[in-house]
């Protein structure tokens, strides 16, 4: 058995908080195990002032983690599977993914304030598309404007008035010990998580079988069959990232249940799909979600927005 791994991780406090969570869980399974980690910068992270949607997407921040493995300086990597694109990389897998932390999106204010409560022209920031699509729809009123950063940077942006809420998810809140800030967590129903939201991912070469079978372990089968469902679903639409596209995924009975919709960037054009089928076969209900949302309209929405 290996006796090191190097986990390539992005440098931001919560990419660091994951990769020092998987070290740990991976030293408590296999003993006698060391496990370094490799912080690196990304360009997602150097671009703060430009839109992710403008200059590449969330792929911006696992490339330069994906280049560590190919090159040998790292064995596996860490990733917020909701940065993750849905189509890998050849020589490239997903060789777990790790039990999912709440999936929803969170507000965040210096008042106890709710968003129907807040002004008109109040100044909401959030990063996403996918969240300022849903939040334009139902809460006109809004200013919705860009916000990038770490998670800790955005809040001080909200502090020093900049903003007067803010949207994050609610599982980075949590893992570092903010979840005091959340004032109300959003219902998938009011705005429905990004495919992947909330779970971890760990990703080696797929030559490194020994590799893999270390990580292996630390699956959660439950979690995984849910995020390969949501991700299918941007697979089958193109697999960006930089589209409003919303999937979620939830299993009971053996079955999963699966909410998905694709959006105009202002909300005012929605196109939403809910379907269920076996849990033994996520990307075929994913496609399934897929054909659905073309059906209404979907196709047509990301047309516009490619034009």
């Amino acid at each position: 058995m290996l006796a090191r791994l190097t986990i390539a991780t992005r440098r931001s406090r919560l990419a660091l908080w994951q990769a020092e969570h998987v070290k740990a869980r991976l030293e408590a399974r296999h003993p006698g195990l060391a496990v370094a980690l490799l912080a690196l910068s990304t360009r997602g992270d150097e671009l703060l002032d430009e839109r992710l949607d403008k200059v590449g997407g969330k792929g911006l921040f696992v490339k330069e983690l994906e280049q560590a493995l190919a090159d040998g300086r790292a064995d596996l990597a860490v990733h917020s599977m909701k940065d993750v694109p849905a189509a890998l990389p050849a020589g490239f897998i997903l060789a777990a993914i790790l039990e999912r932390e709440d999936p929803r999106d969170a507000l965040v204010c210096s008042r106890d304030q709710d968003l129907a409560a807040l002004p008109p022209g109040a100044r909401l920031g959030t990063s996403s598309l996918r969240r300022a699509a849903q939040i334009a729809a139902r809460y006109p009123h809004l200013e919705l404007l860009t916000l990038r950063g770490n998670v800790e940077t955005r809040i001080a942006k909200l502090d020093r008035g900049e903003y007067d809420a803010i949207l994050l998810a609610a599982a980075g809140l949590k893992r570092l010990g903010l979840e005091q800030r959340i004032r109300r967590c959003l219902s998938v129903e009011e705005s429905l998580p990004a495919p992947g939201q909330a779970a971890l991912g760990i990703e080696c070469l797929a030559a490194r079988a020994e590799v893999a079978a270390l990580i292996e372990p630390l699956a959660h089968a439950p979690s995984a069959a849910c995020v390969r469902a949501e991700r299918a679903v941007s697979l089958a639409l193109g697999g960006s990232c930089t589209i409003p596209l919303g999937a979620y995924a939830e299993l009971a009975g053996g079955r999963l249940q699966l909410r998905a919709l694709v959006a105009a960037p202002d909300g005012k054009r929605m196109a939403r799909a809910e379907c269920s089928g076996a849990a033994d076969d996520p990307e075929a209900l994913g496609a399934e979600a897929a054909e659905r949302l073309r059906e209404r309209g979907a196709d047509e929405i990301l047309a516009a927005i490619a034009s």
